[in-house]
């Protein structure tokens, strides 16, 4: 605990040190300096003066981190069927030709599964895997169980597989429940992975059978060695957490989100646990936790001495965080079965706004009990470790001063979020990997990627085991973009630079 908290307060120096020292936020922009005349009055702005870019670090001899490339959510179509394969294909021959070592790919529940139980359709999935197979690149491969449509970055519209959605209008409780009523058909509650309400099958069931089937139709493809992993989707756009934060539910950033457990089934696991403590007045959610995009500070839950920290609210949040614990554990033990010789991973969301708080009021509703004085991810590594799976976590490219300048009032800190939970991963000696949060096209961005990547004289010459870029477009495929992106690529590769552009150029 000790070192824990010295942690924080020296995160908390950190942040506090760099606005000192940067306080105008000007790092890394173009800015004008006045000219005094001979008069002594300011004439004009100096505008041809630059600031010297921070000197870059020489990645060349570092380990190679592979890098993958998400391809487009809308990759296979409602039908299975794969959409525009000429025009797929020379997009992966440009990124073959930057190096890139792979692609990830969803592997939608709502499509291969739509029209009835274990009736399977895989047909798009094989044409695509044999694509990528022929360009000699590698796959990540996702088990989407959720819902696509409603987040940010959603393109296209992806329900639940409809036999499951006709389950849904006669038994509502099969999905996440907030404080109001509100139910979210993102993904199935936590509360039915043991529950036979799904056709005579518990939720868990129905995603072993789904895994099984893949594992089987594309058996030919794993003894190839084509799938360098299977990410095994957990909760609400494949993250572990609750679905806390929906936007079709009025949600805007950085609102804290809202507890998503008043299903008639985690309210029974709630009743249980509280009987279990001897205390069934506690068989309830929070009534001062505010609304969705209300502030820590507003509530009587989260505000700094608030209810979160009471006997009440400590016993909450520990089963809270320990259902999403469970569901991961129950779900990842039968995916390791499944895919028995081939890596797993699990995803978990960077919620970064609220970090500076006691609280972490933002992170408590999605499901993570890491308060200031408590290490939540700690235990998830911990499950992770116990089923050989990787940590896959999101937000690396973000520095925290820019977010402080952009919405000062979230009092967010995402580079002090990835150190936290890296080190929790690299502490359970489990393979950590990444993604970026939000589109990147430029140099800082991939130079503040790189930094967590491959951290700066770390003694165990810690790295990330893989990094996973969010995603192949029209953008991307833009000549300067892709030029930068391989500038970048060849760097996570340890390569040396010099003859970069050149290179990259004749190959574009």
């Amino acid at each position: 605990m000790a070192r824990w908290l010295g942690w924080k307060i020296e995160n908390l120096r950190h942040s506090y040190l760099l606005n000192e020292v940067d306080p105008e936020g000007m790092r890394g922009k173009f800015y004008g300096k006045p000219i005094v005349d001979s008069d002594g009055d300011i004439s004009s702005w100096k505008l041809d003066v630059k600031p010297t870019r921070r000197p870059e670090r020489d990645f060349s001899g570092t380990p190679c981190v592979p890098v993958y490339v998400m391809l487009p959510l809308g990759t296979i179509s409602m039908k299975c069927e794969l959409v525009d394969a000429d025009a797929l294909r020379e997009q992966l021959k440009v990124l073959k030709s930057v190096n890139v070592d792979g692609v990830m790919v969803d592997c939608w529940w709502g499509i291969v599964e739509a029209n009835g139980p274990q009736k399977y359709n895989w047909q798009g999935y094989k044409q695509l895997f044999q694509m990528v197979q022929e360009l000699s690149l590698k796959l990540q491969v996702v088990m989407s169980f959720h819902e696509c449509g409603g987040n940010v970055g959603d393109d296209v519209y992806i329900p639940l597989p409809i036999w499951v959605s006709e389950i849904g209008k006669k038994n509502p409780d099969i999905y996440f429940t907030n404080r109001k009523g509100g139910r979210n058909p993102e993904c199935l509650t936590w509360g039915i992975d043991k529950e036979r309400v799904l056709g005579g099958r518990t939720a868990v069931e129905v995603y072993f059978d789904f895994m099984r089937s893949f594992r089987v139709e594309f058996d030919e493809f794993f003894v190839s060695g084509i799938f360098s992993e299977i990410e095994v989707g957990l909760g609400p756009c494949g993250e572990l957490r609750f679905p806390s934060y929906p936007e079709k539910h009025g949600w805007r950033y950085p609102g804290i989100g809202e507890f998503q457990c008043y299903d008639q089934y985690l309210l029974k696991s709630l009743r249980k646990a509280a009987e279990a403590r001897g205390h069934t007045s506690w068989a309830r959610g929070p009534d001062n936790a505010g609304s969705y995009n209300s502030r820590p500070h507003d509530t009587g839950f989260f505000r700094d001495g608030g209810d979160y920290d009471s006997y009440y609210g400590r016993f909450f949040l520990k089963w809270y965080s320990q259902v999403l614990v469970e569901h991961g554990d129950h779900v990842l033990s039968l995916a390791k079965l499944a895919f028995e010789g081939t890596c797993i991973a699990a995803k978990v969301s960077g919620i970064h706004w609220w970090y500076k708080t006691a609280s972490h009021a933002a992170e408590l509703t999605a499901g993570f009990y890491n308060p200031c004085n408590r290490d939540g991810y700690a235990p998830i590594a911990a499950m992770l470790k116990k089923h050989d799976a990787a940590l896959n976590f999101t937000c690396v490219e973000l520095r925290t001063l820019d977010q402080n300048e952009e919405f000062p009032e979230a009092l967010a800190d995402p580079e002090g979020l990835v150190w936290q939970v890296l080190n929790a991963a690299w502490d359970a000696c489990i393979p950590v990997a990444s993604e970026n949060a939000l589109p990147c096209y430029d140099r800082d961005g991939f130079n503040k990627i790189l930094e967590n990547a491959k951290p700066l004289n770390d003694p165990d010459r810690r790295h990330l085991s893989a990094f996973t870029y969010l995603r192949l477009s029209p953008d991307l495929m833009e000549r300067q973009n892709l030029l930068e992106f391989a500038h970048f690529v060849k760097r996570m590769h340890g390569e040396a630079i010099s003859e970069l552009h050149s290179e990259a150029e004749e190959k574009i």
